[in-house]
């Protein structure tokens, strides 16, 4: 008798543990659910909205100036998707290494260089023109750049 009611109470639990789950997986769905049913787009949780000026092209050189791997390929993809034209990038020598990060306008287009800097959270804008270099814009990321969240694709 003993074994029979231990054998019904497992039962009981195992359905009640299916049903747990089976509400929280419909609960986690209709979450990720839009009002149309369409799947919701995740968007992050900043958004900056400064794109490049429309009609003409900003090129941009991104130089990592820390010793946190990957972050110039980061920002590089973050100027790009706001329609920077990112020409070159790399990473800075050891005698370049910075905390913050700073933009440098090297056509004389401040305005551009202050675009930049807006788009990548706060930097510091100089002005060092430079004709010898076929570029608008030099950034120097520190180590106080936080680059957007990346989206998994599983």
């Amino acid at each position: 008798m003993a074994t029979t009611k231990a054998k019904r109470a497992r039962r009981i639990a195992a359905l009640g543990v299916l049903l747990l789950l089976v509400v929280g997986g419909g609960a986690w769905w209709a979450t990720r659910q839009g009002d149309d049913g369409a799947p919701r787009v995740r968007v992050p949780l900043v958004t900056r909205h400064v794109r490049a000026p429309e009609g003409v092209r900003v090129r941009v050189e991104v130089l990592n100036a820390t010793s946190t791997r990957g972050l110039a390929r980061r920002a590089m993809r973050q100027l790009r998707d706001a329609g920077f034209d990112v020409v070159d990038m790399g990473t800075a020598p050891e005698s370049a290494r910075r905390d913050t990060s700073l933009v440098l306008s090297r056509s004389g287009h401040d305005d551009w260089a202050r675009l930049v800097a807006e788009l990548l959270g706060g930097a510091r804008v100089e002005s060092r023109p430079d004709s010898s270099r076929y570029l608008d814009v030099t950034v120097l990321l520190g180590a106080t750049y936080r680059p957007p969240a990346e989206t998994l694709y599983p």
